[in-house]
């Protein structure tokens, strides 16, 4: 972490995009939060002034802080600049990078934040990215005393928290863990901005890159205990939970399974093996998600199809994405479940030859996931940078969580 003292504590760059508007609110509702004694100084940043000071205004009305406009820095810079990315770097001890999709415009920001001493938080939902960045920037990382923590929104904060959290709870060794995300809405239905349904339409076209990152990467195998976890077919009913799933096709596992490596290879714990999954409801709704996904599969895989799927969000999603995003009322109406599936063995018991004898249930719930979780766990993990950094590792470490 930067020793030096900074202009500003966190900068929220691409504070005018969809979901970095809702960064920049939290970021201002956390700063008159009752426990809080004193304010940060932080900034906001992206490429017109015009349109940061809007989102502060917007941001003054909601909060009722006529004054917000006025305690907050504007930082002018462009991805495509990269002396701007630095005097950006050089002003923050922590910033937050709200600008994807991150294959295409994070690489700079993450660089610029390193050569310049400064601390790095994402909400990335890209493995392909999330796993480039450590193999190219870990060292780097580390030599300047730097933490570069990918996915910290809603991908996967409660994944990777939700199963540390159920080895705690369990009175035993815990060996493996499935979840399913369920989505709760209102009326007017669930609706997510086109910019995550841009991610999903690159990272479907790229999977054989992935691939290649991976296999370049010649890490061993970890040897997990007890029997390997079945992979379900592409739609599951789950009894416990009387619904369809389908696999959650998110950073989740990618990060999990990386935290638990990290885990066993660093601190000598017990690794779990993970595999999550989204609940879709009933027939219905498989049906309708089946449509959807061969349509985007095949459209996917062409360029053509991709321009198509990007320019038709709403149409191709079944009304799942648009280019508006969710109104005021369909955020409020939203909400999230997770509920994770464990099992394991009892202490004393030998894990060589027994079958798991012990399982566990436990749930993380929240509020509406990509626009109100995702800006909280965003923001608590550059306040954890900034306030426990005496509990960090010494040796930082690239996280992507």
């Amino acid at each position: 972490m930067a020793t030096q003292q900074r202009s500003f504590q966190l900068v929220v760059f691409g504070a005018s995009g969809f979901t970095g508007q809702f960064v920049t609110e939290e970021v201002a509702r956390e700063q008159v939060a009752p426990e809080r004694s004193s304010r940060l100084p932080w900034a906001v940043a992206g490429r017109s002034r015009e349109k940061l000071l809007r989102v502060l205004e917007r941001a003054a009305l909601k909060l009722g802080r006529p004054t917000l406009s006025s305690e907050v820095g504007i930082i002018i810079c462009d991805i495509t600049n990269p002396a701007s990315l630095d005097e950006m770097a050089k002003q923050a001890t922590v910033v937050l990078n709200c600008v994807g999709p991150y294959r295409f415009y994070g690489e700079p920001v993450v660089k610029a934040c390193i050569e310049n001493g400064t601390s790095y938080i994402d909400i990335c939902g890209e493995p392909e990215f999330l796993e480039l960045m450590y193999w190219k920037y870990h060292k780097k990382a580390a030599e300047k005393g730097v933490y570069i923590i990918g996915s910290s929104g809603f991908d996967t904060i409660p994944a990777d928290l939700g199963v540390i959290y159920t080895r705690n709870k369990m009175n035993g060794t815990l060996t493996a863990v499935e979840s399913y995300l369920t989505l709760h809405s209102g009326p007017e239905g669930l609706c997510i901005h086109d910019g995550t349904w841009k991610s999903a339409i690159y990272g479907f076209a790229s999977q054989s890159s992935l691939r290649k990152v991976r296999n370049s990467s010649n890490l061993k195998p970890v040897l997990f205990i007890g029997p390997k976890l079945k992979k379900r077919w592409l739609v599951s009913y789950c009894r416990e939970l009387s619904t369809y799933s389908i696999p959650f096709m998110g950073a989740d596992r990618s990060v999990v399974k990386r935290t638990q490596r990290y885990l066993h290879e660093m601190l000598e714990e017990s690794p779990v093996q993970y595999a999550p999954y989204l609940a879709v409801g009933g027939i219905t709704s498989v049906i309708k998600l089946l449509f959807a996904g061969l349509f985007f599969l095949f459209f996917v895989k062409l360029g053509i199809g991709r321009q198509l799927l990007i320019k038709f969000p709403w149409l191709f999603s079944f009304g799942y994405f648009s280019k508006q995003g969710p109104t005021q009322k369909q955020i409020d109406d939203s909400s999230f479940t997770m509920t994770f599936f464990g099992q394991g063995y009892t202490q004393g018991l030998s894990t060589d030859k027994n079958k798991p004898n012990i399982r566990i249930c436990t749930q993380v719930k929240g509020p509406e996931a990509a626009y109100v979780a995702t800006p909280i766990a965003m923001v608590q993990a550059a306040l954890t940078l900034l306030n426990d950094a005496s509990d960090l590792p010494k040796a930082p470490v690239y996280s992507l969580v």
